[in-house]
């Protein structure tokens, strides 16, 4: 099966005519050396450099006089290896007339995003590069992506044992190799990292508590939260931040955990087949987080426009976009038959929505309220369009 990324493409070839640098964030093998090589081909010159080929590292010795003999695009591949061409292509991006446009690839980092803010602003524009969602996939094909995740390689695999594998590998490769590589100040052991990746699957849609995480770790609360930062900084988990107001109730300020791809949670968990996540008692949990990064992605929302709302009174909402004035709520029900609940109620009144939408396994579109709709998981898409 082929999956063409029809959407990214489009958005790299419209913001290449825009800046003359654009920068592919994401985790490792999400795809983007793939779309980058799909552009190049459809470009009328370009050249890619892998920085971690040795022949194409030699070729940089002199990058300025290297890349000065390109026209056309030129595309540098996995850039946090060499932060120091970033003033370089300050320099070829200021030309006039302007011969040549960049596409760099790398894996999230706050040290790459800094040092590409400061030294490129004004110059450069980011596009953040996920794993294929249920808007790339046939409609079919969901309850594998629920149970594999979105990683190409996990998804595409002949098996879901294969799948797993190859999952397995992935975290193996992640935590000796591809983040040590980042050299990320405060990186701890891959061995330490990686018992707090498997500890966090255990508590994904659920509010941190960075105590009990960093006692159960051997490690202090600051520790604790420095890694969950920086497996948030390279794109493995969300932390859904609290939304609060002076609206009378005392409310939840702890953010809430996700893994972001759901076959990593899987693996994580010792799921192996849709029959045991179906049995799985964290099936809610994962439902919930799965649902949430499509919605994300769907709406193309960022993270300060995304949040999640409770009160010590146990009132809650899963998620809540607040987009300027417009605020629009979302419940996530692994069930066919929602109701609506006094949660809800609350949620309506104190958050002052415009609408709510619950969000579940059914097949069918009814009316809750005035102002709450149940949607089935199917029409997802078209929801996400319409808020």
């Amino acid at each position: 099966m082929v999956i063409l990324r029809e959407d990214y493409l489009h958005e790299i070839h419209d913001q290449l005519r825009r800046y003359p640098v654009v920068c592919l964030l994401g985790a490792r093998q999400v795809g983007k050396t793939t779309l980058a090589r799909q552009i190049a081909e459809s470009a009328r010159a370009a050249v890619i450099f892998d920085l971690e080929d040795p022949d194409d590292v030699a070729r940089l010795v002199e990058p300025m006089l290297e890349l000065r003999r390109h026209r056309g695009l030129i595309v540098l591949d996995e850039i946090q290896r060499r932060p120091d061409l970033f003033p370089v292509l300050r320099v070829l991006a200021d030309e006039r007339p302007l011969r040549r446009r960049f596409l760099v690839l790398g894996s999230a980092s706050p040290p790459l995003l800094r040092q590409t803010s400061e030294t490129l602003a004004g110059r450069i524009s980011f596009i953040e590069v996920g794993p294929f969602d249920v808007a790339e996939i046939p409609a079919t094909r969901w309850q594998r992506r629920w149970l594999r995740g979105g990683f190409p390689r996990s998804y595409l695999a002949r098996s879901d044992t294969a799948s797993l594998e190859w999952r397995r590998q992935f975290r193996q490769t992640f935590l000796e190799r591809d983040l040590p590589m980042l050299e990320l100040p405060g990186t701890p052991p891959a061995a330490t990292l990686g018992r707090y990746w498997a500890m966090l699957a255990h508590v994904h849609a659920d509010l941190l508590n960075w105590s009990e995480l960093g006692r159960s770790m051997g490690v202090s609360d600051s520790s604790a939260r420095r890694y969950a930062d920086l497996l948030e900084g390279t794109l493995m988990i969300r932390q859904l931040r609290p939304w609060h107001e002076n609206i009378g109730k005392r409310q939840v300020k702890s953010p809430k955990l996700y893994i972001r791809d759901s076959g990593l949670l899987h693996m994580l968990l010792g799921i192996r087949t849709s029959d045991e996540l179906e049995e799985h008692p964290r099936v809610g949990a994962s439902w919930e987080g799965f649902i949430i990064e499509e919605l994300r992605r769907a709406t193309h929302a960022g993270s300060d426009e995304l949040h999640f709302w409770r009160t010590e009174h146990g009132a809650e909402l899963d998620l809540l976009l607040v987009r300027g004035r417009h605020r629009i709520g979302f419940e996530i029900k692994r069930t066919s038959a929602p109701v609506l609940t006094s949660s809800m109620h609350y949620a309506l009144a104190d958050l002052r929505l415009e609408r709510l939408y619950v969000v579940h396994a059914g097949a069918h579109r009814f009316e809750l309220h005035r102002r709450v709709e149940a949607v089935p998981w199917t029409e997802l898409l078209n929801l996400a369009r319409s808020v």
